[in-house]
């Protein structure tokens, strides 16, 4: 993963760890870095760590502009190989 991705917080779990899904993947990946995090909370994702809690808008329109530069796929494909 090159990039930072907004994922959606499905889950709360022990020892700083979350699930997470986007574009239909579904990750856990760490919250360590953030102080609270709760589930539906959108956060910014980079190579397995949650680096910033942002709003839904702001998730909404980073994933847009993803999608129309046609980097959201390719991303989306790496998270799905890194989830196997």
């Amino acid at each position: 993963m090159c990039l930072a991705i907004p994922a959606l917080v499905t889950a709360v779990l022990a020892d700083d760890m979350a699930t997470v899904s986007l574009g239909g993947v579904v990750k856990t990946v760490s919250v360590a870095l953030l102080d609270e995090v709760a589930v539906g909370d959108y956060v910014l994702l980079h190579v397995g760590y949650a680096l910033h809690k942002i709003s839904e808008e702001e998730a909404e329109r980073t994933l847009a502009m993803m999608a129309e530069g046609g980097l959201l796929e390719a991303e989306l494909d790496e998270i799905a190989g890194d989830a196997a």
